[in-house]
This record gives C-alpha cells, sequence and structure tokens, in this order.
C-alpha cells in the first residue's frame, strides 16, 4: 500500500514540476520578445512620430 500511495505522490511532484519549468519557459521567451520588439520599434520610432 505504501508503495502505491509512494508512486502516486512522485507522479504528482513530476508533473508539477514539469509544469513550472514550461511555465517558466514561456515567461522568459514572451519576455525576451517584448524585449526585442520595444527595441526595434525605439529604432524606427523617427519614422513612427512624424
Amino acid at each position: 500500500m505504501n508503495e502505491k500511495l509512494y508512486k502516486a505522490i512522485n507522479a504528482a511532484a513530476v508533473s508539477g514540476l514539469v509544469i513550472g519549468i514550461c511555465i517558466l519557459t514561456a515567461g522568459i521567451a514572451s519576455g525576451v520578445l517584448l524585449i526585442v520588439n520595444g527595441a526595434r520599434l525605439l529604432k524606427h520610432k523617427s519614422t513612427i512620430i512624424l
């Protein structure tokens, strides 16, 4: 009985860890894209503002 409980808790912990890593990666990727797009807008600021 204890082995089944251990496996269930272990599976829940691993899935939580994987989900956390995916969310962290997505957050970092979106942050980098926002910074790159902001820098691109600042580069073309003179053509945007007439």
